[in-house]
């Protein structure tokens, strides 16, 4: 049996400690590298999608990032929901990825329009639930493409800008603006944490859900492991084998 620990994240770093409660029991065809790529970016994507954002069977999902390790868990948590999904990259080769684990429909926003193109794609109803772990210059054209009453969820800031957007573009959609915090989520509702990741436990056991694991380096290939990461040549999860 493979087990994958999980700690807090953020502010609440220096408080982890791991303990019993911390471990999850896999199935034993999931190996170590996969149970490294499963808990922070699917515990992420599944408490931000089905607790935060309340995505359900018939919604339209815009995944922002989508190539990157928790835009393609959105990817994949989406379609088992029941979602029509579609992801945004920046590139053709990451969106054919994407493609191949599951989204309907793409957008590659280095070329086209992001807004243009999400009205085409939804008949200008714009999607239920946005799901942005990249901040920055795409997120305001995204939220004024939000649905009404639609959820916006504010995941990370990959691009490393933290972006202002105006607050009559809420008022006018009747959407809210959802904050992620997976590490806070842990700390202070454990329990339903714990039930998040028993149901991503029985959809690995179905054989309904993988981690996807891209690209593993040795100890001594951190430095391009790194570097592959902050120049955007890495989709899904990549990992570092001791």
């Amino acid at each position: 049996m493979c087990v994958a620990a999980y700690t807090a994240q953020g502010a609440f770093a220096e408080q982890a400690r791991a303990k019993e409660t911390d471990v999850i029991a896999l199935p034993d065809d999931v190996d170590f590298a996969d149970a490294d790529a499963f808990t922070l970016a699917y515990g992420t994507s599944y408490h931000a999608l089905v607790d935060r954002g309340e995505l359900k069977a018939g919604d339209t999902l815009l995944v922002l990032g989508a190539a990157g390790g928790v835009g393609l868990a959105a990817i994949q948590i989406g379609k088992l929901v029941g979602a029509r999904v579609i992801a945004a990259a920046s590139s053709a080769e990451k969106l054919a990825f994407c493609r191949e684990h599951g989204a309907d429909d793409v957008i590659d926003y280095a070329k086209e329009d992001l807004r243009e193109r999400i009205k085409t794609l939804t008949g200008a109803n714009g999607p239920n639930v946005v799901f942005d772990p990249v901040g920055g210059t795409y997120a305001e054209p995204a939220f004024r493409s939000i649905g009404w009453r639609g959820r916006y969820l504010v995941v990370g800031f990959a691009n490393g800008e933290i972006p202002k957007l105006p607050l009559n573009l809420a008022l006018l959609k009747g959407a809210s603006i959802v904050g992620v915090f997976w590490g806070g989520h842990m700390q202070r509702e454990h329990a339903l944490a714990e039930q998040e990741f028993a149901t991503m436990v029985e959809w690995i056991k179905a054989g309904k859900l993988r981690p996807v694991v891209t690209k593993r380096y040795t100890l001594d290939e951190t430095l391009q492991a790194l570097d592959d990461m902050m120049n955007c040549r890495v989709t899904g999860k990549i990992v570092i084998e001791m």
